[in-house]
């Protein structure tokens, strides 16, 4: 049986109105901001959307899924890691420790940093390496049906342990400084100007590649079939499904986008530590698909840029008090606002044109409306 056949038709007219509004996101991010912003401000965009990229795959895994990842942070940690080994040891040359082990007394290079002189083992380490890690991690956890508030605990604390091992190897990971001090990525000097307007291209195209992968994911039966573990996942599998591969692949996949995004990161932004892949990144990534509206891919990638473009400005003016104005928002978006800021922008366009949404009429016991879930999934087999 495939997973990935082919989902339901969109109408002609919504699906012009969406790719109108796909044209006019590539206008804005490829056009407009760099000829709008100064090089500090578009560098800072470059920045916040590496952080949507993690934040699409959080919505693919928390929006479609169900799954309540607080852990992001360490995929996003391996590949920026992976993205700054490789950096530190080209470097450094051949035959040279990069300057970090030299202070921190180390005369030998470490055996796990021996394959990342090569790009060809760097770059796709930093996607394969969290692919791997959640494809074990989700199989074990899964398997044991754990889901819900605890499955977002562990996630949570494989984070914090993460932090911690980073912090406590000096001489192996650059301890709490992490990596930084870079100068040339692949021959192209990163302080000049022109390179890092040409990062941002790179940074911008790849989410808005990675956005149209997603969407054609979750559009396929395989979306649906994800839809529908989320909003049941026993009777799935009563009906054959394993809900554990469909969870499985969906955490891999937010995983890679992760690393994905942060080997994009360091290049950019110059530097990856413990203090970026921590709990407190992970839960404002978390806190930026909330925000934006989750379970529709477009609001991930708003809310993500939105909420650190907020942090930025905002912290400026109040560094003690940012934090504080972080976790009410994300309170009030759950409470008041949880369809987050497409959630908002959905009523006030159905107030504008009059339209209301049909209250469900209310059902028998022996009357029970069927699942959205269980309609979402065809119980054919294809050959």
């Amino acid at each position: 049986m495939s997973l990935l056949l082919r989902g339901p038709r969109v109408a002609p007219g919504r699906s012009r109105r969406w790719w109108l509004g796909f044209g006019l996101a590539m206008v804005l991010l490829l056009v407009v901001a760099p000829v709008a912003l100064s090089a500090f401000r578009l560098g800072l965009l470059s920045k916040y959307l590496c952080f949507a990229i993690v934040a699409l795959g959080i919505d693919v895994a928390w929006g479609y899924g169900g799954m309540l990842t607080l852990g992001q942070g360490v995929f996003f940690g391996i590949g920026g890691y992976a993205m700054a080994m490789y950096m530190k040891l080209h470097q450094a040359g051949a035959g040279h420790l990069p300057d970090f082990m030299t202070w921190s007394g180390v005369s030998k290079l470490p055996l796990i940093w021996k394959p990342f002189r090569y790009a060809w083992v760097a770059l796709p380490a930093a996607v394969l390496v969290p692919v791997a890690l959640a494809v074990g991690l989700g199989y074990l956890i899964f398997r044991q049906r754990v889901r819900g508030a605890y499955f977002a605990i562990l996630t949570q604390a494989l984070a914090a342990a993460f932090a911690i091992w980073l912090v406590g190897e000096q001489g192996l990971t650059g301890g709490t400084n992490g990596l930084t001090n870079f100068h040339e990525l692949l021959g192209f000097n990163l302080s000049d100007p022109a390179n890092q307007r040409s990062l941002y291209f790179v940074v911008a195209g790849t989410l808005l590649g990675l956005f149209l992968l997603a969407r054609a994911l979750i559009q396929s039966r395989y979306g649906r079939l994800l839809v529908a573990v989320r909003d049941g996942e026993d009777r799935v599998r009563f009906l054959g499904y394993n809900p554990l591969v469909v969870k499985t692949l969906a955490f891999a996949f937010s995983a890679a986008l992760a690393g994905l995004a942060g080997a994009l990161f360091v290049p950019v932004v110059g530097i990856i530590s413990p203090t970026l892949v921590d709990v407190v990144p992970s839960l404002e990534l978390l806190i930026g698909v909330a925000v934006g509206g989750r379970g529709t891919l477009y609001g991930a990638i708003i809310g993500a840029v939105a909420v650190n473009w907020a942090k930025t400005g905002l912290s400026e003016h109040f560094a003690s008090g940012w934090l504080y104005f972080q976790g009410a928002l994300f309170v009030l978006v759950i409470v008041y606002a949880p369809g987050g800021m497409v959630g908002l922008w959905r009523k006030g366009r159905d107030a504008v044109v009059g339209r209301r949404t049909t209250r469900p009429t209310r059902t028998t016991r022996t009357e029970r409306p069927e699942p959205v879930s269980a309609r979402t999934v065809e119980l054919t087999s294809a050959p």
